[in-house]
């Protein structure tokens, strides 16, 4: 794959000029600018500049309310649900996870349930956003059916992403993962680079495991993470979205013929309203220490906590820019002329 170099700078002006050509507002295009070049900067290109086209497509074909922002439908104490009114998924989690974080603050947990909203991009964006303002978050998504269920054919489940985030001064853990071995934006990346899957990620047409992930794109069957496990947890994940926010779930999502209408939960804890917070960062340390005290399987190897890469790469990126597919590149060019 071709691939070019791109400051952060770069990125985020030209990124800006595409949402402002669209018809968002100053603040909206800086604000989603900065988020999909924050994204690509911390590595994840599948969900930051990759996304862009796949954004700007949903917004032309009006399944994205570009002048919509969310309306709160019903408040119990330390618990909301509102209604994203099909606005950006990414503007709308942000004022969501920001509502959650503001209802810790006030009764020591907070929880905020989002209906008719659309997709977030990369999910770490709002554990870290939780971390950043000193805040223990667990937040989930469902997606369009993109997954069987464990023993089944055909697509029952979503790839339905899970995020959790510890707030750390040594470095927040941030764990950001999809459902399916591999997320279809991961997939995506891999083929642009005409490079195989370390493991299955999903069956081909012609139901074998496959490492190939053209071939998983076209069938469109990701392989559950954990196996049986995982299609549990996904299950698990759509019924709590679907159910607190009372919004669609999974099948409903997947009757629509573009993932739209999605459910999602934003759920914040305050650890200061323990008396401990010392001992509570003590602990994660010595978890961290213990965890990382071993001998590599392979020479040069070692292990990570959950957003470990992540800061290393962001640092990496931010002094020698950002390596992007040219052709993706060019695309975002030509939405900005």
């Amino acid at each position: 794959m071709n691939e070019v170099l791109i400051s952060k700078e770069e990125m985020q002006k030209v990124l800006k000029a595409v949402f402002l050509k669209y018809s968002f507002s100053e603040t909206q295009a800086l604000t989603l600018a900065k988020i999909h070049t924050e994204s690509t900067l911390d590595g994840i290109t599948s969900h930051g500049i990759n996304r862009v086209s796949v954004f700007i497509d949903y917004v032309r074909r009006g399944l994205i309310n570009i002048s919509a922002s969310p309306t709160k439908i019903a408040e119990m104490g330390s618990m909301e649900r509102w209604d994203g009114n099909l606005g950006s998924g990414v503007l709308n989690a942000l004022s969501a996870t920001n509502g959650a974080i503001s209802l810790a603050k006030e009764h020591g947990m907070g929880l905020v349930a989002l209906r008719n909203t659309n997709h977030w991009m990369r999910g770490g964006t709002y554990g870290w956003q939780a971390a950043e303002q000193d805040c223990i978050a667990i937040m989930f998504t469902n997606t369009t059916p993109n997954m069987p269920a464990w023993g089944g054919k055909h697509n029952r489940l979503g790839n339905n992403p899970l995020v959790i985030a510890i707030p750390r001064k040594e470095g927040h853990v941030v764990l950001d993962m999809a459902l399916s071995q591999f997320s279809f934006g991961k997939m995506e990346n891999l083929h642009l680079k005409n490079e195989l899957l370390p493991f299955e990620g999903g069956w081909d047409k012609n139901d074998h495991l496959s490492k190939k992930p053209k071939d998983i794109i076209d069938s469109g069957r990701a392989i559950p993470v954990g196996y049986w496990k995982g299609s549990a947890l996904s299950m698990i994940l759509d019924m709590l979205a679907t159910l607190l926010s009372a919004g669609n779930s999974t099948y409903k999502i997947g009757e629509k013929e573009s993932e739209t209408a999605i459910s999602q939960v934003f759920l914040c804890i305050d650890p200061n309203r323990f008396s401990d917070r010392d001992l509570q960062e003590k602990l994660i340390n010595e978890i961290i220490a213990y965890t990382q005290d071993v001998d590599p399987i392979k020479k040069g190897d070692a292990t990570y906590y959950p957003g470990e890469r992540t800061m290393a790469t962001r640092i990496k990126n931010k002094n020698e820019g950002m390596m992007v597919s040219s052709k993706i590149w060019n695309e975002v060019l030509a939405l900005a002329r």
